[in-house]
């Protein structure tokens, strides 16, 4: 599509910019001919990978004996030989091997091993329903972790997987099961403090992110301001984060992706789930529909908090609620319909002159075909909304923001042979950013309205990933992606001098707005700034012995949205920005080295990873940028680089009735942002400086014992390095105030955080054939009461005259207790 004409204003002079988009546009259409020639090319090389011999298919899906819930990552194997897969993300798999008899084996960790004799003489389909070993409360869910397939075989680099049942084993702040902060038990994960939303992998920003619900987008991961993340474990099935070597199918995110699933639904029988803790509760009520060719899963959360400070007298309130839905319909063998949905919101408020709220919302249709025994398809239509609002009723104004994005995808998988499998498709996304809207609540308020401009976009993507088996102990996944990002019109853009937003003023020694010079008008059909990159991804598995292998990958990623942040943590108050005339992608390459090792007949395991990372035209903030209520951001940032390496080790005990994991992180992050066209020396004279997200060590171990029936006992351990800030270096006195001078970026830290977490679980007595199962938890959260610091500010006591320096900390030591049920 071609863009219509734009004029530019500028002292009554007209100009076209006409031509340069046509040819950002031709630009736009020679990569998409390249990526469909690379397409047809890797389909070529597919058509090679032909079979000699007489080869049969069988194929189907492995789901839950108790509640028909389809198992993501259940290994199916032609026991005898080196041929099998793992099932996808909606429980399917595909076998294809010559023609003969076989024993079918289905393993899943934490559930029971099937065996099933088939004669491959024929195409056929076999379902398999399989029993979970354990009768206990936690659902025992498992991310397909087990060492043999997934660690030493899998190509897979860099992934962490969560087994349910183990989060809600882990003691956690204020009772609150919470999968986000179990992930930051794992080596190369971390959060920027307690108290604080979101999470950092290898050094990388919380807007470096991609964190997916049902493969709906969320914006903020965190309620109460991060004491809470939104995800209700008991509505979860999987949870799987990519830290590197991320698939090709995945883009938009330059640091991780954390793919997390809801639970369709129990298709055999309706039952209930919850907990009644301290701050909140919760209740999850599923069942089966449509004479079990269907199913439903209802789960709900709410937080109590205001309701006992309002009996308390308090005129502060602070709460939040959140909401899964989903249910499915078997239209016939080969096609299945899901719909699911979230949402989730927080309110805040301070007497009656202050009050916030924020939340997500998200839902996805989908259409789950299966053409025939080797090729699995994956319609989904899903949109997702974050929106928040800021009121101040002593200034008698509201302010409202959101980002909304409408997606469409189509994912497919083409299970060849035993040795190729490939994966292909398509997607498209619609963003809508609000910036951020005034409204004043009188008409004898002193602020004025005030509507930033609407920003449009539109992010596509093109995919091939292949995994191939080229030799016994070789196996490669290999893929390559093209994505492409269009900034749309609908408004006026400033020109600037020299086109710089941002310049340099040498003689105050800082960096200001640019002059400008004029606007440029937009139409809604026209094109601001066109984008594509070509993403290629490849790892690769070596197995040295039935106990070893080693691992490599790298990955291209580029993000075309960016989250507006000048604080040391995220807000809901901080703004996404798209990338445009001033705002270019970023661009990432990560290297990944591993070693896997399992020991004892895997009762123990270990991996080792070594990685590199770096990050081109990530954004930096010049001194005392204002990001709030601004139109114009460019004038407030400039571009730089970052980088991030490190070692990560994880040995873990997987048998016994201690289970537990000892995850170590040594590792780097810095950034670098030079003054470039703007002039002068840039942040930090242009020198590397830590990222706020900078750890050097990071120790976590975590542990699990199961007494008997009745007791079992779970502990953390917790060490990190402190995190990065900037402390005054000296002062002077202006008219009779001490004024501090600061140092460096990020070039002081804060001290080291630690702690130790402590649990608790005791199941009453009851009678075998009872139907209702309950337990209690007590968890000690940060047991020895350590008062780590959240933040040191330094300010003149007007009394004495003398600076100092005041240590705030979250918690100190916080116990719980919690009662769960299932009946």
């Amino acid at each position: 599509m071609q863009p219509s004409q734009s004029l530019v204003v500028n002292k009554g002079v007209h100009k076209s910019k006409r031509k340069s988009k046509m040819i950002k546009i031709e630009k736009h259409k020679v990569w998409l001919r390249q990526s469909k020639a690379v397409l047809s090319l890797l389909l070529l090389l597919v058509s090679t990978c032909g079979i000699a011999q007489e080869n049969y298919t069988v194929s189907g899906k492995i789901s839950d004996k108790e509640d028909g819930e389809t198992l993501f990552g259940a290994s199916v194997f032609l026991e005898g030989t080196t041929i099998g897969v793992v099932t996808n993300e909606y429980g399917f798999y595909s076998i294809t091997a010559p023609k003969g008899n076989y024993r079918l084996l289905i393993s899943y960790m934490g559930y029971s091993e099937e065996y099933q004799e088939i004669t491959l003489d024929k195409n056929q389909k076999l379902d398999f329903e399989i029993m979970a070993v354990s009768t206990q409360l936690e659902e025992v869910v498992v991310s397909a972790d087990e060492p043999e397939m997934a660690v030493l075989r899998k190509p897979e680099m860099s992934v962490a997987k969560m087994n349910i049942a183990t989060v809600k084993q882990m003691p956690v702040v204020l009772g609150e099961v919470d999968v986000l902060k179990s992930l930051q038990m794992l080596p190369g994960v971390t959060n920027n403090g307690e108290g604080t939303g979101g999470f950092h992998v290898r050094g990388g920003a919380g807007d470096q992110n991609l964190v997916l619900l049902d493969e709906a987008i969320i914006y903020n991961t965190s309620h109460m301001f991060g004491f809470f993340s939104v995800f209700n474990a008991d509505a979860i099935k999987d949870v799987k984060l990519y830290k590197g070597g991320i698939p090709a199918r995945y883009g938009g995110r330059v640091s991780s992706v954390l793919d997390v699933r809801q639970k369709d639904g129990n298709n055999k029988r309706f039952e209930a789930t919850g907990g009644v803790g301290i701050i909140s509760s919760r209740l999850a009520v599923e069942g089966p529909l449509f004479k079990e060719k269907g199913s439903f899963i209802i789960a709900g959360r709410r937080s109590y908090a205001d309701l006992l400070l309002k009996a308390a007298g308090e005129d502060n309130s602070v709460s939040f609620y959140d909401l899964n839905l989903k249910t499915n319909y078997k239209i016939n063998t080969n096609n299945r319909l899901y719909l699911s949905g979230y949402f989730g919101r927080d309110a805040f408020e301070l007497g009656e002159n202050f009050s916030s709220s924020y939340g997500n919302s998200t839902g996805n249709l989908r259409w789950n075909h299966i053409f025939n025994d080797k090729l699995f398809s994956n319609l989904s239509a899903i949109y997702s909304k974050y929106d928040y609002d800021l009121g101040i009723t002593t200034a008698e104004f509201d302010w409202v923001s959101s980002i909304t994005n409408y997606n469409l995808k189509y994912d497919l998988k083409y299970y060849f042979s035993d040795k190729f499998k490939l994966d292909f498709g398509a997607s498209g996304i619609y963003y809508d950013f609000d910036p951020g809207e005034i409204r004043p609540t009188s008409e004898t308020s002193a602020v004025n309205p005030l509507t930033l401009d609407r920003k449009k976009a539109v992010e596509s993507g093109v995919y091939v990933n292949a995994e191939h088996k080229l030799t016994e102990n070789l196996t490669a996944q290999y893929g390559l992606r093209y994505s492409g990002f269009t900034r749309l019109g609908g408004q006026a853009m400033v020109d600037y001098a020299n086109d710089q937003p941002v310049v340099y003023n040498s003689t105050l020694g800082i960096y200001e707005r640019g002059t400008e010079v004029g606007e440029t008008n937009y139409e809604k059909g026209d094109a601001i700034e066109t984008f594509g990159n070509f993403e290629p991804r490849v790892s690769l598995a070596y197995t040295l012995n039935d106990n070893s292998s080693l691992k490599a990958g790298f990955s291209r990623v580029a993000q075309y949205i960016h989250l507006l942040s000048n604080t040391s943590s995220a807000t809901p108050l901080d703004v996404w920005a798209p990338s445009g005339q001033f705002i270019k992608p970023q661009l990432s390459n990560q290297y990944a080295l591993g070693y896997f090792r399992n020991f004892k007949d895997k009762a123990y395991s270990m991996e080792a990873e070594v990685y590199f990372k770096n990050t081109d035209n990530r954004i930096d903030y010049i001194d005392g940028s204002n990001l709030i209520g601004q139109n114009t951001i460019e004038t407030e940032i400039l571009s730089g680089e970052s980088r991030a390496y490190g070692l990560e080790l994880l040995l873990r005990k997987n048998e016994g009735k201690f289970t537990g994991w000892i995850a170590y992180t040594l590792s780097k992050s810095e950034q670098r942002t030079p003054g470039g066209n703007a002039g002068g020396l840039g942040i930090n004279n242009g020198e590397w400086y830590n990222t706020p997200y900078d750890r050097t060590h990071d120790i976590s171990i975590s542990g699990s014992y199961k007494l008997n029936n009745k007791w079992s006992f779970s502990s953390n351990l917790v060490f990190q390095t402190g995190r990065p800030v900037t402390y005054p270096n000296g002062q002077y006195e202006y008219e009779g105030i001490s004024i501090a001078s600061y140092a460096g970026r990020n070039s002081d830290r804060l001290p080291a955080y630690h702690r130790l977490d402590l649990s608790v679980n005791y199941k009453p007595n009851r009678k075998p054939e009872s139907k209702f199962k309950g337990e209690w938890v007590l968890g000690i959260y940060n047991a020895y009461n350590r008062k780590n610091a959240a933040s040191i500010s330094f300010g003149q006591n007007l009394e004495t005259g003398a600076n100092e320096a005041t240590r705030t900390a979250i918690f100190g030591i916080v116990p719980s207790l919690t009662y769960n049920f299932k009946f």
